[in-house]
């Protein structure tokens, strides 16, 4: 039993050695980085676009599209406003805040266009994709399908200016 005490000593220190081998020494040259993040896409729309008076519904069916387009056009009585942000972005809300926060206008794959917290990338849970916006009518839909489920696809409708 003695003679088989000195064979696992020696594969046991065979084994430290080789292992030492394994890691970085100061001549050994950093593994490879992780690539650089990808570059923020420019937004097709300005943020100065969506600054206004906006009347506002919400569905949750496509074809429910029209007559909730018409509910929020009678909204602006009590219109929800969107103001220019500090830092170039717009104040509006996140889903389940209080307050109004500056969200950036985010370009994302396949010209598509988001609303959503600054740092973030595009398409976040987060945020939400501009589905239409032709100047007039913004439409948005949450990115985050339980807050979608909640909150259903939201119709902004330019209000007329004050006179």
């Amino acid at each position: 039993m003695i003679g088989v005490g000195r064979p696992l000593a020696a594969a046991a220190i065979a084994v430290l050695a080789l292992a030492g081998c394994a890691t970085q020494g100061p001549d050994t040259p950093p593994a490879a980085a992780a690539p650089p993040p990808v570059a923020a896409l420019p937004a097709s729309i300005p943020a100065r676009d969506l600054v206004g008076r906006w009347g506002y519904a919400s569905y949750h069916k496509e074809a429910d599209r029209p007559r909730t387009e018409a509910a929020a056009r009678g909204q602006c009585g009590q219109p929800y406003v969107i103001g220019a942000g500090p830092s170039g972005g717009v104040l509006m809300h996140l889903a389940d805040e209080a307050q109004q926060q500056e969200l950036q206008l985010k370009g994302g794959p396949g010209g598509k266009n988001y609303v959503g917290p600054s740092g973030a990338p595009a398409g976040d849970p987060k945020d939400r994709e501009i589905v239409s916006f032709d100047g007039r009518v913004l439409v948005l839909r949450w990115v985050d399908p339980e807050v979608a489920g909640r909150y259903g696809t939201g119709i902004y409708v330019r209000c007329a200016a004050r006179a």
